[in-house]
């Protein structure tokens, strides 16, 4: 592990607003984290809704969010704590009180939030692991876990660059009935804000953007945006339908072939 690296670890076992634990450490405390039912009595220190951005990486969506909207409560999830340190440092150095990082697993977090706690999720461009559908952050095998935290009917919002992942969460909506919000496969494209120009959802997904969606529009990659919600109950169906790969992963996270878009 490099030295920067080790630094920014140091520097975050420092923060107050970051919490750190991972499989490794769960096994060996069979304990539950002591956060866990008590993020808004004891870090949080209000009522506030509380919601999650999951794989948050460097944060930034974390803490433009948490800038726009004072009275809500946000935690950024990733197992990337390299990435994780720079909106924690952001966080801390402005003195925002409605911010928290959580390093840990994402299929992890019933360990550390009780039933009923979270009011909702943002995931901002996951990997779309197109090889395994219970990799996939939108699949019913993570949908089934989020049920154990989120509140009846929590809304769930999906920012990608992936056609992939787009039509596949669509499917895995479609399939099980589950309410759809805002559905865009070009989030800032003048069709999509004509059909959407009354939806505050639709406004507050166009408001901030992350450092990989600030990438993709460079490339000049289309974003996508869905938002549905989750139903506590009901038998949740894996989507079995053949999807069209996103050749322009094959070259790497940070290349895209102009051939191709």
């Amino acid at each position: 592990m490099g030295k920067n690296k080790l630094k920014k670890f140091a520097e975050m076992a420092q923060m107050q607003c970051v919490f750190q634990c991972g499989a490794r450490e769960l096994l060996a405390d069979s304990t539950v984290p002591a956060m866990r039912g008590e993020w808004r009595k004891r870090f949080f220190h209000n009522d506030h809704p509380l919601l999650l951005e999951l794989g948050c990486g460097h944060g930034d969506y974390t803490v433009g969010l948490a800038r726009v909207y004072p009275d809500t409560n946000y935690i950024g999830v990733d197992i990337k704590g390299a990435r994780m340190w720079q909106g924690a440092k952001q966080a801390t150095q402005e003195g925002l009180t409605n911010v928290a990082f959580l390093r840990t697993n994402i299929e992890m977090l019933p360990n550390f939030f009780a039933e009923d706690e979270v009011d909702g999720l943002w995931i901002t461009f996951p990997d779309p692991q197109m090889k395994k559908a219970t990799k996939r952050l939108t699949s019913t095998y993570f949908m089934q876990r989020y049920r154990q935290l989120l509140r009846n009917n929590a809304t769930i919002h999906l920012k990608t660059d992936s056609p992939f992942l787009y039509t596949y969460t669509r499917e895995m909506i479609r399939l099980n009935n589950l309410p759809l919000l805002c559905d865009t496969d070009d989030l800032y494209g003048k069709q999509a804000a004509s059909s959407h120009q009354q939806s505050a959802i639709f406004t507050d997904a166009q408001r901030l953007q992350t450092h990989y969606e600030r990438q993709w529009l460079e490339r000049g990659l289309t974003i996508k945006y869905l938002a549905w919600q989750l139903p506590k109950q009901g038998t949740l169906l894996e989507p079995d339908i053949e999807i069209e790969k996103d050749t322009y992963r094959s070259y790497g996270r940070n290349y895209v072939s102009k051939t191709n878009h």
